[in-house]
């Protein structure tokens, strides 16, 4: 085992899009972690499809580099801010950070938050400006806001005085004099991480205690828990106390805690990380990051120690609360089965039971509903990811339009809703029209920065749900050329209604293949999401209407045949490109009353009731309830 004086726990924390992983990869090529003639995929970390074809990290992931006489455990952390909570929690188990700031975009949203979780925590960050290749990049500016940045989130005279290095993660270079040094390796790296982040002060002799920081899942084995060992040794098959313990409020302060329950376990399997693989061993020390298996029941913030240890809980981590959840219901669409596995409520339950087992910030409730289940998040994509997984697996499930948590303040009983911190880099011609939508979306402009570079950098105070549905529209109205980032900072007064959506939607009224005489003259009213000889189905939505109400439509009716035909008449019926709108795109898009049907092979949109007649029947009721409320 290597000694703790020579073990170096260090996480790598950014905004989305920053390179983490990237910089992971360089780290590796010069640490040869691999053989020389092994290949080796980019951003080898990322080992889950949906990070390699999203170019996004989800969950966070450990691994081991050894470096001369050191042991250097790195944990590569998602940037995305649905995922912020992985950030949160992996802190706990690391003694400094890596803090990568993009030599272009400067600091971000999701850099302050896990720049501040960092400070908090008594950490002296190493500041890492990366991509400095890049054609814009401004070295002195980024390292200005990130400096400013630091004495703003109120950072000691010690972290002030934090290391910097700069380089480019792609290219596998890092260096402290970016005019003067030679740009190759990763040395001044490894030198940097040896010198300036503490060795764990750790004592061998002592009972054995760790915390439980984050969790696996193995269908042979079950829950395996990673946290960092804070004392003491232990072998494998010894008896140890596993205690549980739990906010008792929301909102909770230091002392809001209380111990569930203590139960004596024994350990099964323990593991250490080598490379990028878990290595079985039979004893654990203090300093190390460790995997342990053994306990049927795991949980984040579980405490394991010694028997011996009387006062063993340690207080609860900080585990996020969702802030947006949709409804998770059946298939009920004439066209189940067709393309997928129709799964029924009980399947839905437990899919999302073994998600619950290692995705911590994911809430499910059942309501009673007999066709589906609540599902809370952080954020659209923390759920849109998990639905994704879903729909490879091959499963069939409508979901409702993402809707945000709100919560009454205990004194005042008024109602607060999320809130977000969106920056936006658009070129100067486009923020008037920015400005204005988010002005609709109850957003307040709270910063405007001209860098003199064409490119204006605003920052808006906005409810969560002024955001949803924003997106593509934002890119549209900046011709795809803004940049927006956004970060929950927390709850704030309900600003009112959200009109989000101006345009209604184009219905089919009847089932059966649509046609392209049909489509040519729909385009008219607006754009399609069907092509000619698609399959339709009364109920579900072809398109979007160029008006604010719905059009009830037969995109199936065929055009008249008569005795004189013409042999190229119909070769070219002039129709439009169809907008085919992937699962995020979808979410964003729909109404309250639509759902996203999802299949493993098609992304539809559909009314939550399908018959014509009965949507008419309940708009009557609903306006005859409204009238009577008004009165």
């Amino acid at each position: 085992m290597t000694a703790p004086d020579k073990i170096r726990n260090v996480a790598i924390i950014a905004h989305i899009d920053h390179g983490k992983t990237t910089l992971i990869d360089s780290i590796f090529r010069s640490a040869q972690v691999f053989r020389e003639n092994a290949r080796v995929e980019e951003r080898v970390m990322d080992n889950n499809e949906l990070e390699k074809e999203r170019g996004i990290t989800i969950r966070s992931k450990h691994c081991t580099v050894d470096w001369k006489d050191y042991k250097i455990n790195i944990v590569d952390t998602p940037g995305h801010a649905d995922f912020s909570g992985e950030v949160e929690r992996v802190l706990s188990m690391v003694d400094s950070v890596l803090l990568l700031v993009d030599a272009c975009e400067g600091p971000m949203p999701q850099t302050r938050y896990v720049l501040m979780r960092s400070l908090r925590l008594g950490m002296r960050p190493i500041v890492v400006v990366n991509k400095i290749d890049r054609k814009n990049a401004d070295l002195e500016r980024v390292l200005d806001q990130t400096f400013d940045l630091f004495l703003e989130l109120g950072a000691t005279d010690e972290q002030a005085d934090f290391p910097v290095l700069y380089g480019s993660g792609l290219d596998g270079y890092m260096v402290r004099d970016p005019k003067n040094d030679p740009h190759e390796g990763m040395e001044a790296l490894f030198e940097t991480i040896a010198e300036y982040v503490p060795h764990p002060q750790v004592d061998l002799d002592a009972p054995f205690l760790m915390q439980v920081s984050t969790l696996a899942w193995n269908d042979y084995i079950g829950r395996i828990g990673c946290g960092r060992v804070l004392q003491g040794r232990h072998k494998l098959g010894t008896t140890f106390k596993r205690t549980a313990v739990r906010w008792t409020k929301y909102d909770p302060g230091d002392d809001d805690w209380e111990v569930v329950s203590q139960n004596d376990e024994r350990s099964a399997h323990l593991w250490v990380t080598e490379g990028l693989e878990r290595a079985e061993v039979e004893e654990i020390q203090a300093g190390d990051i460790v995997w342990f298996a053994g306990p049927e029941e795991i949980a984040i913030g579980d405490t394991f120690s010694s028997p011996e240890v009387k006062d063993a809980a340690l207080r609860p981590l900080d585990i996020e609360e969702p802030t947006v959840s949709m409804f998770f219901l059946v298939n009920s669409g004439p066209f189940a089965s067709r393309e997928g596995r129709a799964v029924t409520l009980r399947q839905v339950k437990e899919r999302l039971d073994r998600e619950l087992k290692t995705n911590v910030a994911l809430r499910v409730e059942d309501l009673g509903r007999p066709d589906g289940v609540k599902v809370s998040g952080r954020g659209e994509l923390h759920l849109a990811i998990l639905i994704e997984e879903m729909r490879r697996e091959g499963m069939e499930l409508c979901v409702s339009r993402p809707e945000v948590i709100t919560h009454e303040d205990e004194e005042t009983g008024a109602t607060h809703e999320p809130m977000e911190r969106a920056i936006i880099d658009v070129p100067e011609e486009y923020q008037g029209s920015v400005i204005e939508k988010l002005a609709r979306r109850k957003g307040e402009l709270a910063h405007v920065e001209n860098s003199g570079t064409g490119v204006v950098r605003m920052e808006f105070d906005i409810p969560t749900r002024g955001l949803i549905g924003y997106r593509n529209e934002f890119l549209t109205d900046t011709r795809g050329l803004g940049i927006m980032a956004s970060r929950f900072v927390g709850y704030g007064p309900w600003r009112g209604e959200v009109v989000s959506r101006n345009r209604g939607s184009m219905v089919a009224s009847e089932t059966g293949p649509a046609t392209s005489w049909s489509l040519e003259n729909l385009q008219q009213r607006g754009s399609l999401f069907v092509s000619p000889a698609e399959d339709v189905y009364e109920g579900m939505i072809v398109g979007e209407h160029s008006r604010p109400d719905d059009l009830p439509c037969n995109p199936t009716k065929r055009k008249q045949v008569t005795n004189h035909r013409s042999s190229t008449k119909e070769v070219d019926e002039g129709l439009k490109a169809v907008t085919k709108m992937n699962l995020d795109q979808a979410l964003e898009w729909i109404a309250d009353d639509e759902l996203v049907e999802i299949t493993p092979e098609n992304i539809r949109v559909r009314k939550v009731i399908l018959d014509g007649n009965e949507r008419r029947k309940q708009e009557k009721r609903r306006d005859a309830l409204t009238a009577a409320a008004t009165r």
